[in-house]
C-alpha cells in the first residue's frame, strides 16, 4: 500500500486527515519552522541545566523519587533508565495501525516546541515511522496518567537500540532492523526520556481510530436501517424535518435527512402508505433519537480527541524561560469521552439487534426466520444469537473504567485516569458493534429480496444490489458463519456505503 504523506507544521490535524491516513504506512515530513521550535526548546533545557536548577525528571528522579538529586554525569544514564524501567508492559500487541497513530502523534506534540528533547530524537522516531519499522508495544500496562508511560516506553525502546520491531510481518530484534534500514539508535541527554514517555499517545491513538471507524460506522447504521424499515414496512413519518425540528438535537435532524434521503423514490413506502398500522416498534420508530444521541456522544469524543492530537501531553513543560512542572498528562479527557462513546457505540449494537429480531419473526408477509421453507432449514435464526452474545458483551463492557482510581508512585501518582482500559474495552465494542450492524445488513437484504419486484428506494436498493456481488440470497441453511464474515469485511471496505452515497449523495 502507498504511505500517505503527513506534513507536520504548525497547522493542526485534522479529522479528514486522519481518516485519510488510518490504517496505512505513513511518509512523514517535518516543517522547517516546527523543527526550530524543537531546536530552540532544547536550548532552553541546557540554559536551565547550565544555570544551576532542579528541574523535576531532568536532574532529579521519577516519581515518588523527585528529591532525587542526579549528578552532571549520569543524566544520560538516567533517560536510558527510566526507558528500560518503564517497558513493563504485558498482554498481546497493540495493532500495528495504533502503533503508526502512536507515533504520528508522539512527533506532532514534540514538534510544539515545549518538551525540549534533542532534535535527534524526533528524527529517530520519524525514521522509524517511515520505514514502517513498527515497534512491539503490549495492550497492558497503563494507567493514563502519567500518561500512557509503559506502552510508550516500549514504542521507544528501539530508539535506544532495544525492544522488537514489526519488519516483514514478524517480530524481530530493533537493532537488527534498524540496521538493515541504516537508522541509528540515539543517545539520549537531559530530558529526552521523559518526554518520549509522558503524554497520552497510546489511549488518543486508540481513540482516533475508534473515532474514524466509529464515524463510518454511524453512516452504515443509517443506511442499514433504511433497509430495514423498508423490508418491515416501516413509515418514514418519524423521520420527518417537521416532526424532528420540535426537538432539534443536531444528531436527529442528521439521522432524519440521511433516511429521507436514502429511501427518495422507494415503491415499498408508497404500496402501504394507507395502511391501518398505527405506528412501528421503537427500534424503528425511534432511529433519530437512538441513533443521533449517538451521533452526537461521537461528535463529542471526535472534538476531544482533536484537541488531544494537536496538543502537549508531556511533563515538564517549556514555557518562556521556565520549566513548569503540570498534569497536561493526565488522561481523564480521554477516558471520559471513551466510556461515554462506548455506551454510544453499545447502543448502535444494541438498536440493530432488536431489528434484526424483528426481522426475523414474520412481521408484515416476511417468511418467519427470512427463509420459506424452515424447520427443514433453521433459516437466520442463529445470526440473531451471535447478535445477542455480541450486544451482551458490549453492554458488560460498557462499565466506565474511568469511574476507577488505583494509587501509583507510593501516593504521588495518587489519582489516575485508566484511560488505556477506557480505550482498550471501547475498541471491542467498536468491532463487536460493526458486527451487529452486519449481520442486521445481511438480515434486511435477505427480507428486502422477498418485497422485489416492488423496489426500495434509492438508498436501500442500491445497498442490495452492492451486497448481492459479495452474499447471494439464501433458500437453504449454508455456513452463515461465512455470510457473517463477509458482511463485516463489506461493511469495513466501505464498498456498500460507497455505492450507496454515488447513488444519493454523500450522508451525514
Amino acid at each position: 500500500m502507498k504511505p500517505h504523506t503527513v506534513h507536520i507544521d504548525r497547522k493542526p490535524i485534522t479529522f479528514e486527515q486522519l481518516d485519510a491516513l488510518y490504517a496505512r504506512p505513513l511518509a512523514v515530513t517535518l516543517d522547517d519552522s516546527v523543527r526550530q521550535l524543537i531546536r530552540e526548546s532544547r536550548a532552553k533545557v541546557q540554559a536551565l541545566l547550565d544555570s544551576g536548577r532542579v528541574i523535576y525528571g531532568v536532574n532529579t528522579g521519577f516519581g515518588k523519587l523527585c528529591n532525587k538529586r542526579i549528578g552532571p554525569d549520569a543524566l544520560g544514564q538516567l533517560q536510558n533508565n527510566l526507558i528500560v524501567s518503564h517497558a513493563v508492559g504485558t498482554g498481546p500487541p497493540i495493532p500495528p495501525e495504533l502503533v503508526r497513530l502512536m507515533m504520528l502523534f508522539k512527533i506532532k506534540s514534540l514538534a510544539a516546541g515545549a518538551s525540549g528533547v534533542q532534535p535527534e530524537c524526533v528524527d529517530c522516531l520519524t525514521a522509524l515511522l517511515n520505514a514502517d519499522l513498527l515497534p512491539v508495544v503490549p495492550t497492558r500496562g497503563s494507567l493514563g496518567a502519567s500518561g500512557d508511560l509503559a506502552p510508550l516506553a516500549h514504542m521507544v525502546l528501539p530508539m535506544i537500540g532495544r525492544g522488537e520491531v514489526w519488519c516483514d510481518g514478524a517480530a524481530r530484534p530493533a537493532t537488527e532492523a534498524m540496521k538493515k534500514k541504516k537508522i541509528a539508535a540515539v543517545a539520549l541527554g537531559p530530558k529526552d526520556g521523559l518526554a518520549l514517555i509522558n503524554g497520552t499517545q497510546m489511549m488518543l491513538a486508540y481513540s482516533a481510530a475508534i473515532c474514524v471507524r466509529a464515524r463510518r460506522l454511524a453512516k452504515h447504521a443509517d443506511l442499514i436501517v433504511s433497509m430495514s424499515l423498508e423490508a418491515l414496512q416501516g413509515s418514514i413519518r418519524p423521520f420527518g424535518a417537521d416532526l424532528l425540528a420540535l426537538r432539534p438535537h443536531a444528531g436527529a435532524m442528521e439521522v432524519g435527512e440521511n433516511i429521507r434521503r436514502l429511501m427518495a423514490d422507494s415503491e415499498i413506502l408508497l404500496s402501504h402508505a394507507n395502511c391501518d398500522k398505527v405506528q412501528d416498534p421503537y427500534s424503528l420508530r425511534c432511529v433519530p433519537q437512538v441513533h443521533g444521541a449517538c451521533r452526537d456522544a461521537l461528535r463529542h469524543a471526535t472534538q476531544t480527541m482533536l484537541t488531544e492530537v494537536n496538543s502537549v501531553t508531556d511533563n515538564p513543560i517549556l514555557l518562556g524561560d521556565d520549566a513548569v512542572s503540570g498534569g497536561l498528562f493526565h488522561g481523564e479527557p480521554l477516558a471520559l469521552t471513551l466510556d461515554y462513546l462506548a455506551m454510544a457505540l453499545t447502543e448502535w449494537a444494541s438498536i440493530s439487534e432488536r431489528r434484526t429480531y424483528l426481522l426475523l419473526s414474520g412481521h408484515d408477509g416476511l417468511p418467519t426466520l427470512l427463509m420459506r421453507d424452515t424447520g427443514l432449514n433453521s433459516g437466520f435464526m442463529m445470526p440473531q444469537y451471535t447478535a445477542a452474545a455480541l450486544v451482551n458483551e458490549c453492554k458488560v463492557l460498557s462499565m466506565p473504567a474511568s469511574v476507577d482510581s488505583i494509587p501509583s508512585s507510593l501516593g504521588q501518582e495518587d489519582h489516575v485516569s485508566m484511560g488505556a482500559t477506557s480505550a482498550l474495552k471501547c475498541l471491542q465494542i467498536l468491532e463487536n458493534a460493526e458486527t451487529v450492524l452486519a449481520i442486521e445488513m445481511m438480515c434486511a437484504a435477505q427480507a428486502l429480496d422477498y418485497r422485489l419486484p416492488v423496489k426500495p428506494g434509492i438508498g436501500p436498493r442500491t445497498a442490495l444490489e452492492a451486497l448481492r456481488k459479495s452474499i447471494p440470497h439464501a433458500e437453504e441453511d449454508r455456513l452463515f458463519g461465512e455470510d457473517i464474515a463477509r458482511a463485516l469485511a463489506v461493511l469495513r471496505s466501505q464498498d456498500v456505503l460507497r455505492a450507496a452515497e454515488h447513488a444519493t449523495g454523500s450522508l451525514h
